[in-house]
């Protein structure tokens, strides 16, 4: 399957990414840290730019483009570590008005809201379907996160919040889908950052880069990250022609989380929508090793220097580590795969387009 961009995707991506360098420089991300995760005026020239509207028909004053499209502007974002609620925001672009949206499952018991000092709103899936809760309702207490650059609040109780939505199977996908675009940036960002380190870090009379193990470490992190890619350039190719562009149609199924209200389920009818979890499941499982190994070993080739905090590379870490629980684990998206296998062994998929 042919995988190269188009002229116009290729425009698209080096858009995001000037605009990335230019206002989501590295110590304008670390600045973050102290206001929340989020500022106001760069978080509305991401919305001005239709970072957030890309899917969003024309017609209702969207972008118009597909799937494929949004995961290849979410890896630019992942790849600068733009923080906030960037996969909340933009699925909730066609039916919430305010700027700055978190998203969840809703959970049994207490949880962990990311962004609670700066949401508007949350966009909270269950069994029922998708509700919105104001973040006026919230009670919050502080709590401790491992991205210094995803702050994050507990809730005791999560109020029931109105309904949007009586289904929720193609939000989920769509979350799944553009967090594993997100891990695909993390980990081509740390490549890149220990890549560059290995060529002008000197010892022994030339850069590290030369010696093997170096170059064998850089060489398998650049493979994992072109493996993750892969799969999710095709879980996009597949979001476009199961649900494609605007808000999710019910295909007669769930997709369940575990931990709370929803669990993985698998029993979807046509065979459209059994490619749609191979794809999906299989991208988020590659994107977050990939985001996760890549991490550690850009620490790794930086030496006692990676583990300090002026050195950014446990920043790609952290926020691999910060993304990686949500939306089901890499177990249970694993399950989903099997599931799906044993049922049809011989993978005969519908032909999608």
């Amino acid at each position: 399957m042919d995988f190269e961009l188009s002229e116009d995707q290729v425009a698209l991506c080096d858009g995001i990414r000037d605009l990335c360098q230019g206002r989501f420089d590295i110590d304008t991300v670390r600045g973050l840290a102290d206001c929340g995760g989020v500022d106001r005026q760069l978080w509305s020239e991401l919305a001005d730019t239709g970072v957030f509207s890309l899917v969003v028909p024309e017609d209702e004053g969207g972008v118009g483009l597909g799937w494929a499209e949004a995961g290849l502007v979410f890896e630019q974002l992942g790849r600068a570590l733009v923080p906030g609620p960037l996969v909340g925001t933009l699925l909730a672009a066609e039916v919430i008005d305010d700027a700055v949206v978190g998203f969840m499952e809703r959970p049994y018991g207490p949880a962990l809201v990311e962004y609670p000092e700066v949401i508007d709103a949350l966009l909270v899936l269950d069994r029922n379907g998708v509700w919105r809760v104001d973040a006026s309702e919230l009670s919050v207490e502080a709590a401790q996160s491992v991205d210094p650059l995803t702050p994050v609040g507990r809730v005791d109780l999560l109020p029931q919040g109105e309904q949007l939505m009586d289904f929720c199977y193609g939000w989920a996908n769509r979350a799944v889908f553009l967090n594993s675009a997100l891990q695909v940036g993390l980990a081509t960002g740390a490549r890149e950052l220990a890549v560059a380190y290995a060529q002008e870090r000197q010892q022994f009379g030339k850069p590290i880069g030369q010696f093997q193990a170096i170059k064998h470490k850089c060489a398998d992190m650049y493979s994992r990250e072109e493996v993750a890619r892969a799969a999710l350039y095709y879980a996009g190719c597949v979001m476009d022609v199961t649900h494609g562009p605007g808000l999710p149609a019910d295909p007669g199924g769930y997709l369940y989380f575990e931990g709370c209200t929803i669990e993985l389920g698998d029993t979807l009818g046509d065979r459209e929508h059994q490619e749609l979890v191979r794809a999906v499941s299989g991208a988020r499982i590659l994107a977050a090793e990939a985001a996760d190994h890549n991490g550690k070993d850009c620490v790794q080739v930086h030496g006692g220097m990676g583990f300090t905090w002026e050195i950014d590379a446990h920043l790609y870490l952290k926020r691999a580590w910060a993304l990686t629980p949500q939306f089901g684990s890499l177990d249970r998206h694993a399950d989903r795969i099997a599931n799906l296998v044993g049922a049809d062994p011989l993978g005969h998929a519908a032909p999608l387009g």
